[in-house]
């Protein structure tokens, strides 16, 4: 039953993904954090696909999981790969249809489907990887919060996005992230607290 549940919340959050990141973002040139925003500036700059991107850019990262975080490599082997497929199969398909709203709102939207996707794979204990080991592994070296290590790599994709893209995909993609930050945080809270009543009893 876990591992059924596991894999509904790997599809389920990978469309979700998907849909966040072909209908809204890709369209305005909009950004994510981490990997997932690298592999857009790639695509938008040599038109490669973004979910082969991430394969590709994941790699060095699964490598280093795999000397030191065993867990953290198998946990989001599965996210990281289905992810990635279901992205390119979205945006090559002819189901994905370019919606006509304003930027901002494509922003806040974009970021409602993302973070609810990576927030319901968060709470099944996968993911799509990401830059979360490697912000681990280097708030170790630079003894700074692992949580504040994930917002300066976002960031500085961001930043990276505005100085190779444009200033407003600079501004919207900060909401993006903001509200990406927010609903992940809604669909994991409920189970942190529980973790934490857990270890108090």
């Amino acid at each position: 039953m876990y591992i059924l549940k596991k894999m509904f919340a790997v599809m389920l959050g990978s469309l979700l993904l998907s849909i966040g990141i072909n209908f809204f973002l890709v369209p305005f040139e909009l950004l994510d954090g981490g990997i997932i925003g690298i592999s857009l500036i790639i695509k938008y700059l040599t038109g490669m696909k973004p979910g082969l991107a991430i394969i590709f850019l994941s790699i060095p990262i699964f490598a280093l999981a795999w000397f030191y975080n065993k867990r953290y490599f198998y946990n989001s082997l599965s996210g990281m790969l289905f992810s990635s497929i279901v992205i390119d199969l979205l945006s090559s398909s002819r189901a994905f249809i370019p919606l006509h709203i304003p930027p901002v709102f494509s922003s806040i939207l974009g970021g409602i489907f993302v973070g609810l996707g990576i927030g319901i794979m968060l709470r099944h204990e996968t993911s799509t990887g990401g830059t979360d080991l490697l912000a681990q592994f280097l708030s170790k070296i630079f003894k700074i919060n692992v949580g504040i290590m994930i917002f300066i790599i976002d960031a500085l994709v961001i930043c990276l996005g505005g100085l190779l893209l444009s200033k407003e995909t600079f501004l919207l993609s900060s909401l993006t992230i903001t509200v990406v930050g927010l609903f992940t945080s809604l669909c994991t809270w409920n189970d942190e607290r529980t973790k934490i009543k857990d270890q108090l009893t």
